[in-house]
C-alpha cells in the first residue's frame, strides 16, 4: 500500500530519517521488505511544524515524482530543521497519481496519513463523502480513500477527541461497508497530530493490520548500542512511529500491537487498545 514515518522531538534535519537511515523512507520507496508492494513509487509527500512554533499551521511538499528519483525533497529535507514531521511514500491501488492524492493531508494545525485501504471503496464513496459536514467538503482537494476518512474523523470531532473521532470514523466506514456487503471494510495505520502530540493508529476490520513500529527510548538504545555512532544524532525526548524499522539492530523499533493507538507525547509513548470491541 504505502510506507510512512512521523518523528517528534528535538529539531530535527528531516533527511537523517527520510533519506540517510539504514532503511529510509526512500529506501523503502524501493524496496519495502514489510509492505504489501515492494514498490512505493506513486508519490510522496513530506509535511513539518516550523521550528519554534508547536501547534503552528504545517507546510508541505508533495510530488508525484517518485521520492528516490526527486532532487527537490532531497535539498528540502537537508535544509530545514522541525521538531515534528510526517513523511510518506504511496504505492497507488486505485486513486490517479496526482499531488492532491498525496499524503500527507492538512487541515489547520492538523495532519493525517494513511497505509491502508477502505475496500472497494467506490461502492462506499457516494455514503461516506456525503457525510462529511458541508463546511469541510470543499476543502477534499483529491480523490482518495484516505482524505474521505481524514474529513469524516474531523466531522465526527477530531479536533477535541482524536481517539473517540477516528474510532467513530471507522466505525462508520464498516457500518457502511457492511451495508453494501463488503466483510472487512477497514485496513489501515493512521498517523494524527495536531503539531503537539501523534496518534498513531493500528486497525482493521479483519484483525490483520499492515505493520507499525515505534523506537525505543533513546537513552535506552545507547546503554544497548554504546559504539553506535548515528544514535549520538538523536537527543533523549527524540521518538519515531514508522511501517517498518530504519534499522537492522534489534530492540532499537518496537511492534505496536494490533488494535491498538500508541500515543506519543513529550512525556513519552502510551498506549491505548482501540476498536477492541466487536464491530
Amino acid at each position: 500500500m504505502c510506507r510512512w514515518l512521523a518523528y517528534s522531538g528535538g529539531a530535527l534535519q528531516p533527511s537523517t530519517v527520510i533519506l540517510d537511515a539504514q532503511h529510509s523512507l526512500v529506501a523503502q520507496a524501493l524496496n519495502s521488505p514489510l509492505g504489501k508492494e515492494t514498490v512505493n513509487g506513486d508519490g510522496f509527500g513530506f509535511g513539518w511544524y516550523p521550528e519554534g512554533q508547536p501547534g503552528a499551521e504545517p507546510a508541505y511538499f508533495h510530488s508525484i515524482e517518485p521520492a528516490w528519483n526527486d532532487q527537490n525533497l532531497r535539498e528540502l529535507t537537508r535544509s530545514v530543521r522541525s521538531p515534528l514531521f510526517f513523511s510518506h511514500v504511496r504505492a497507488a491501488i486505485a486513486p490517479p497519481i496526482q499531488q492532491t492524492n498525496c499524503h500527507p493531508f492538512r487541515y489547520k494545525n492538523w495532519m493525517f496519513m494513511h497505509n491502508g485501504a477502505l475496500a472497494d471503496f467506490s461502492r462506499v464513496k457516494r455514503d461516506l463523502t456525503f457525510a462529511v459536514d458541508p463546511s469541510l467538503y470543499p476543502h477534499i482537494l483529491g480523490t482518495t480513500d484516505s482524505e474521505v476518512l481524514f474529513y469524516l474523523a474531523l466531522t465526527l470531532g477530531l479536533m477535541d477527541d482524536p481517539v473517540a473521532a477516528m474510532g467513530a470514523a471507522i466505525r462508520m466506514v464498516e457500518m457502511v461497508g457492511h451495508d453494501h456487503g463488503i466483510a472487512f471494510p477497514m485496513q489501515g495505520t493512521v498517523a494524527i497530530t495536531d503539531g503537539v502530540t501523534i496518534w498513531a493508529f493500528r486497525y482493521s476490520s479483519q484483525g490483520r493490520t499492515r505493520s507499525l513500529f515505534h523506537s525505543v527510548d533513546v537513552e535506552t538504545l545507547r546503554e544497548m548500542y554504546p559504539d553506535a555512532e548515528r544514535l549520538k544524532l538523536f537527543a533523549p525526548g527524540d521518538r519515531l512511529v514508522v511501517s517498518e524499522p530504519l534499522n537492522d539492530l534489534p530492540g532499537v523499533f518496537q511492534e505496536v500491537p494490533e488494535s491498538t493507538v500508541a500515543i506519543v507525547a513529550a512525556s513519552g509513548y502510551r498506549h491505548e487498545p482501540f476498536l477492541t470491541d466487536s464491530a
